[in-house]
């Protein structure tokens, strides 16, 4: 009620300078990492082609329609409550044409959107495709690189100008795969496979594009984060050669990595993590080359000493999880020096 008193008074100028504000803002140029309407690549251009006309299309009908309901309004109100509208049958030929028109527009926009659903649906094949398994977990996503033997998470690396199909699957409960300056939407359904397209080009070398989990899956589905990072052919096959490279093995367990190390196992982290050629947890992330990667926790924390520390100090309280439902990593109370030598350890797995 405050509200609508406060517009009264400002009158309708007023109202109009405040929705013009509001508007402006949503017309800011600072840069959105999730920007569903900044196409980055072939796939999303796609996707926005379509969008754009249907869009303008629906601004359309929008103003049509509102336009005619306040004329008729305005122009037919009842002025004398004692007076009865004088009574009307309808006029075929204005029914017939509000009837057709909006079905032959529909109609349009249908063939052009199943055009797009089958071409985007269309699982790429041949030699030259680069197939990677996308695993969502409460709160994470596992990429597998199959065809190299290598494994990671929260960050997706490509290669530019290769076809890559994402078999995206999920570990737990349904989540979504959204990378939306790329491609669009696909869910990650338990016991089920899904292909999603992927093309980059070479304007998308050296950018990293930000994506979110789409479908709600739990506490902390906020928090579940993506990142895709384009590399030239050149570049990529440096990173997956630094994949493939075993981890650092021979620590001298009086340095804090080595003690850190020794710890990884005894504190348990080896139930859930692997560490290629010393521990093979399948519950959480990979972590053979932990340091190859910028963030870590679902993409939501970047990698440093300080982050680490608190992550390890109390992880659910950094991140909303349920260790006791199984759903995230638990607090295992840790001293600080052990927390010292553990990150000492991480630090190593480069």
């Amino acid at each position: 009620m405050r509200l609508l008193a406060r517009m009264r008074r400002l009158g309708l100028p007023g109202v109009l300078v405040v929705l013009a504000a509001v508007f402006a803002t949503s017309c800011s140029k600072n840069v959105q990492p999730q920007n569903v309407l900044d196409p980055q690549a072939p796939i999303s251009r796609q996707l926005d082609r379509l969008w754009d006309p249907v869009f303008l299309i629906a601004i359309f009908v929008f103003v049509v329609v509102e336009g005619l309901v306040l004329v008729v309004a305005f122009r037919f109100r009842r002025r004398n409550d004692d007076e009865s509208p004088v009574q009307v049958h309808g006029n075929a030929k204005f029914e017939l044409a509000w009837t057709l028109a909006p079905a032959l527009v529909l109609a349009v926009i249908g063939v052009f959107t199943v055009v797009n659903v089958v071409s985007l649906d269309r699982i790429p094949k041949g030699p030259n495709v680069m197939q990677i398994e996308v695993i969502g977990h409460q709160w994470w996503w596992e990429y597998d690189y199959p065809q190299q033997n290598v494994a990671t998470a929260n960050e997706l690396h490509i290669p530019a100008g290769v076809k890559i199909d994402l078999r995206i699957t999920s570990a737990d409960v349904i989540h979504s795969f959204w990378p939306p300056k790329l491609a669009g939407k696909l869910d990650a359904i338990p016991g089920r496979l899904n292909h999603m397209q992927l093309k980059t080009t070479a304007a998308n070398v050296g950018h990293t594009y930000w994506g979110q989990c789409a479908e709600y899956c739990g506490l902390s589905h906020a928090n579940m984060r993506l990142k895709v990072v384009v590399h030239s052919k050149a570049g990529f096959d440096k990173w997956m050669q630094d994949q493939q490279a075993s981890p650092n093995m021979a620590l001298d367990p009086k340095t804090s990595a080595g003690s850190g190390m020794e710890l990884f196992r005894a504190k348990g982290c080896g139930g859930c993590h692997t560490i290629n050629g010393y521990t093979a947890g399948k519950v959480g992330p990979n972590l053979t080359h932990f340091m190859s990667r910028k963030v870590f926790a679902g993409a939501i924390f970047p990698i440093n000493a300080d982050e680490l520390k608190a992550w390890l100090r109390d992880p659910p309280k950094q991140k909303p999880m349920m260790p006791e439902n199984g759903q995230g990593m638990p607090n295992l109370n840790l001293a600080e020096n052990e927390i010292h030598d553990l990150i000492a350890y991480l630090q190593t797995l480069k």
